[in-house]
């Protein structure tokens, strides 16, 4: 087993780094509640980011959410910034596993994940940014298989429910899964809801550098992985639940409901003037500085409210098709289906900061359920043989088969 991380050497399991930002704060409130969840039923965990200050109005604010006041004496801070190499390394070395919710990942990713492999910590994000992502698969992997650590990224909502999803629909198959389709449903309160818009600051750079990630895709010279059964006729991504283990590879395309006409038109609209918009500096600076307008609200400053997250909701239908286990899948159509569902609270800030922590909780209790050697993963490559998707269940995030 890889986890060769001195975990009696270092003083917490968790360090929670961007715990003053909006998404940070309500991980700081999940590892609060699943504190008897950790190694011996006893959590260790510490908050950390630029300023004291606002670390420790985070805990003060947590303390009332849940009605804990010990959170205001009892939980240690760490001043450490993306900018100072030495203090990220000084974290680093405290904790097992670092939770990195300072986004955008393109920015400010880096130099976490680089800490942590040099000074043997793990690193688990929320980042649904394809570059960052796949920049870490291709300049650290290597190092981190020798120091047998694990760097897994998407954690959050991107991509937990998805990939799961998938491997749950594989698992619950009789027979061998071949393509899956995937449906989004997000459903809000009477009062709406919206996301933060360090979401929307993700997506304006990561359009803007498109063109970076087709020449980084080149440098890993993958081969297309072999199509199983007839080819969908829509575009598609093949997605392999373990980069190290022989396993078939599934179509997957994902698709999301938007409502009504006028969410068309609006959508269509915004979509091309945010398209035309990022190919310059202005265009940025202008969609940066003004979210709500440019997106008609979906995206905001302020984020959602309490109020609106609470009556927030997903789901997401998975229909997939194969061949059941007396039939050759090389010859004729798929002859079986399936239909299983993954259901949750809001997106953005209750069900990724869930996610999140029964990952990390995953990785500190289950290290033989891990794949053999560290490195780069993805969920689905991490997870695929742990309790990973029990531990979502327990904690509202609903797997089952229709």
């Amino acid at each position: 087993i890889a986890t060769e991380v001195d975990e009696a050497a270092r003083p917490y399991h968790l360090i929670i780094f961007g715990a003053t930002g909006f998404t940070g704060q309500f991980v700081v409130e999940e590892v609060a509640r699943t504190v008897s969840e950790g190694p011996k039923g006893n959590l260790k965990w510490a908050v950390a980011g630029r300023s004291r200050q606002k670390l420790e109005k985070v805990l003060e604010q947590a303390a009332g959410a849940l009605s804990k006041p010990e959170l205001r004496t009892q939980v240690d801070i760490i001043v450490a910034d993306v900018g100072e190499p030495d203090s990220l390394a000084a974290m680093c070395k405290r904790a097992v596993i670092v939770l990195n919710c300072v986004g955008p990942y393109r920015f400010h990713g880096e130099s976490v994940v680089r800490a942590c492999v040099e000074n043997g910590a793990h690193h688990i994000d929320i980042s649904g940014e394809p570059q960052f992502l796949e920049s870490m698969q291709l300049n650290y992997n290597s190092q981190a298989a020798e120091k047998g650590v694990y760097i897994i990224g998407s954690c959050g909502f991107d991509s937990i429910p998805a990939d799961m999803g998938v491997l749950y629909t594989r698992d619950q198959f009789k027979g061998t899964l071949t393509a899956v389709e995937s449906f989004l449903t997000v459903s809000s309160g009477p009062d709406g809801g919206c996301i933060h818009d360090g979401t929307w600051q993700s997506a304006i750079y990561g359009l803007a550098d498109r063109h970076k990630l087709s020449s980084l895709r080149r440098k890993f010279n993958h081969k297309p992985l072999p199509t199983v059964g007839p080819k969908l006729k829509r575009r598609y991504i093949k997605l392999l639940t373990s980069s190290s283990e022989t396993l078939q590879p599934i179509s997957a395309p994902s698709y999301a409901g938007i409502g009504g006409i006028g969410n068309v038109i609006k959508l269509m609209f915004a979509g091309m003037m945010f398209w035309f918009l990022v190919k310059f500096s202005f265009g940025r600076n202008l969609l940066t500085k003004y979210p709500e307008f440019f997106s008609y609200g979906f995206f905001t400053k302020a984020g959602p409210t309490r109020k609106q997250m609470e009556a927030s909701s997903f789901q997401i239908s998975f229909h997939g098709e194969g061949y059941t286990e007396d039939q050759d899948p090389s010859k004729g159509k798929p002859n079986a289906k399936i239909r299983t569902l993954v259901q949750g609270p809001e997106c953005g800030y209750v069900a990724t900061p869930i996610a999140m922590v029964q990952a990390a909780l995953t990785v500190l209790n289950e290290p033989s359920a891990l794949p053999k050697k560290g490195g780069v993963y993805t969920p689905g490559a991490a997870f695929a043989k742990s309790t990973f998707i029990d531990r979502l269940n327990k904690h509202g995030i609903q797997f089952s088969v229709v």
